[in-house]
């Protein structure tokens, strides 16, 4: 793994590694932590829901599975900061510079946070809003200590693809990926899917916690840390459409010749219609095949293209079209923000031919 922070603890995977399976296995999985990793045991943690609710529950994790019936659901997770490091190649941001690695896909098994809002009594009128609380606690300058906490509109959680997990890939949860429960909402950036779940809460308005009212929002690109005015952020929940180039690798030496470009696509409630790529920074395109699981909505697409290059250097791009036909932005300067969120221009990447 490539380490950006070791406290908390952040990294993703190599390209070529993730590229290697459509399900991307727990060790090869990005972390994205926000705080120490709780020491948690599965068989004393609780859940509780509560709010507006007619009967509030509280469950073991033993009792979550008895008394729900059990889904799977094979769905990419993706960071809200997933290629900040084009961005940062722009001009400066906060967060660590992610590469387009801080993605993954997996086959997710627990229950549907439908049922267990069902079997509460909660209301699904449109409006509310369904909180999530977080065992990891985070500590800001400006905040003090304080526990994750996030929330997403009642619609989308009462979505059957939404799922409270135990399991990853037909394995326990490992403790970095949110053992021993996490939400899953598929389609929507990471920071919706708390891992460490402990309490839901249906409510009249989103979450009061930092996480939702004063991050993870995309803002103007004239505001700044010191001027930024979080009111007039959009809240990020779907994910744009978005491509990646995993092999080569960046600054690779190939022989000139044939050669074979890989690497991933995405789009959220939409389906990726077609990827092209272009060996001189995009002055001319070609399509690419694609590979989708067409009973796995919420997954990524898998692109492979054979280009030849000739003698010398090259920059490879790339970009996916979706269903409505729309397509990425050429540069990163286009979406540029502080934050350095929802990076989807095209991926570009340098090598060169002998």
């Amino acid at each position: 793994m490539i380490i950006h922070t070791k406290e908390p603890f952040n990294a993703e995977p190599s390209l070529a590694r993730l590229r290697a399976s459509s399900i991307t296995a727990q060790p090869d999985f990005y972390v994205r932590s926000h705080g120490k990793i709780p020491q948690l045991d599965e068989k004393t943690h609780r859940l509780h829901v509560a709010g507006e609710v007619r009967t509030p529950l509280d469950l073991s994790i033993t009792e979550l599975r008895d008394r729900f019936t059990l889904s799977t659901v094979t769905a990419v997770m993706q960071c809200a900061g997933n290629r900040r490091l084009d961005m940062q190649a722009v001009k400066p941001t906060s967060g660590d510079p992610w590469a387009p690695g801080a993605i993954g896909n997996a086959e997710w098994t627990g229950v549907s946070l439908a049922d267990v809002l069902q079997a509460a009594g909660a209301s699904a009128e449109p409006g509310l809003h369904v909180a999530f609380e977080a065992c990891d606690e985070i500590e800001m300058p400006d905040e003090g200590r304080f526990n994750y906490g996030v929330s997403i509109p009642i619609g989308k959680a009462m979505s059957p693809e939404v799922l409270l997990a135990f399991e990853m890939n037909g394995e326990a949860l490992a403790r970095e990926h949110g053992y021993p429960l996490r939400v899953v909402v598929p389609g929507f950036a990471g920071v919706r899917s708390p891992k460490w779940l402990t309490a839901i809460i249906v409510q009249d308005r989103p979450s009061d916690n930092h996480m939702q009212q004063r991050d993870y929002k995309l803002v103007p690109a004239e505001m700044t840390a010191n001027t930024v005015n979080w009111d007039q952020g959009i809240t990020i929940y779907d994910m744009p459409l978005n491509s990646a180039i995993c092999e080569p690798a960046a600054r690779a030496e190939m022989k000139a010749g044939l050669a074979t470009l890989r690497g991933y696509a995405i789009a959220t409630a939409r389906e990726v219609v077609r990827v092209d790529v272009s060996i001189d920074g995009g002055r001319n395109w070609r399509q690419a095949e694609l590979e989708h699981d067409a009973e796995a909505p919420w997954s990524w697409s898998f692109w492979t293209a054979t280009v030849d290059l000739p003698k010398g250097e090259h920059e490879l791009a790339v970009r996916a079209w979706d269903s409505a036909g729309q397509t990425q932005p050429a540069q990163p300067d286009d979406t540029w923000n502080f934050k350095g969120y929802l990076s989807a221009a095209w991926h570009r990447v340098h090598v060169s031919a002998t």
